[in-house]
C-alpha cells in the first residue's frame, strides 16, 4: 500500500490493521498514527493480533523492509491471508512528510 493511500484510509476512518515491527526506540521516535507495535523478533509469539479476522488487511512496515519480511512470514504462518507492506516503509512515510504519532 502506498503511504498516501494509507493516510487517506486513516483520514476516512477506514484504517486497516497497521503493524510497526521496528524497535521500541524507533516506534517511540514516531510511527504511523494508529499503528500497533509488534517488534519483528516477537512476531512469531505475539498475541497482539489475536481475535482479528484472518482476512483483514494487515499493513506491515519497518524502516526499510527486511524486518517486515520476517514479520510477514510470522503472520502468514499464523493464518493471515491479506498481508501487505507499506510501500517504502517508514522511510517513505517520513520522506513524504506525512504525520507521525509519538
Amino acid at each position: 500500500m502506498q503511504p498516501i493511500d494509507l493516510l487517506a484510509a486513516i483520514e476516512l476512518g477506514e484504517m486497516p490493521v497497521v503493524v510497526d515491527v521496528r524497535s521500541t526506540a524507533e516506534y517511540r521516535e514516531g510511527h504511523v498514527p494508529g499503528a500497533v507495535h509488534i517488534p519483528f523478533w516477537s512476531a512469531f509469539t505475539s498475541d497482539e493480533l489475536a481475535g482479528i479476522d484472518k482476512d483483514t488487511p494487515v499493513i506491515i512496515y519497518c524502516a526499510h523492509g527486511p524486518r517486515a519480511g520476517v514479520a510477514k512470514l510470522a503472520f502468514s504462518w499464523d493464518g493471515f491471508n491479506n498481508l501487505q507492506y507499506l510501500a517504502g516503509h517508514m522511510t517513505a512515510w517520513n520522506n513524504a512528510g506525512l504525520p507521525v504519532a509519538k
